[in-house]
């Protein structure tokens, strides 16, 4: 299973879109460890929407769809309307 997914850092007031093939729990662990890159050193990363797709394909190709909205709003509206889809 593969999953695209949202996280929010209220620290950054950001959210932050991505996709992975491994366990969200996992991956959260990740976003949330002392690393570098966007995520690293915060820690207090949530994840506010996630969505299962059958392929990697289909859960990137999300992933690139809603980085092309450059809309804070609209990815609120996705997390409120929807809520977490499986």
């Amino acid at each position: 299973m593969f999953y695209f997914y949202t996280l929010y850092s209220s620290s950054l007031d950001k959210f932050y879109i991505g996709h992975t093939s491994d366990l969200l729990a996992n991956r959260l662990a990740k976003h949330n460890s002392n690393h570098k890159g966007f995520t690293g050193g915060r820690g207090d990363w949530i994840i506010v929407y996630h969505e299962k797709h059958e392929t990697k394909n289909l859960a990137y190709a999300r992933e690139r769809e809603v980085k092309k909205w450059k809309s804070r709003s609209r990815i609120q509206k996705l997390i409120n309307t929807t809520g977490t889809v499986d």
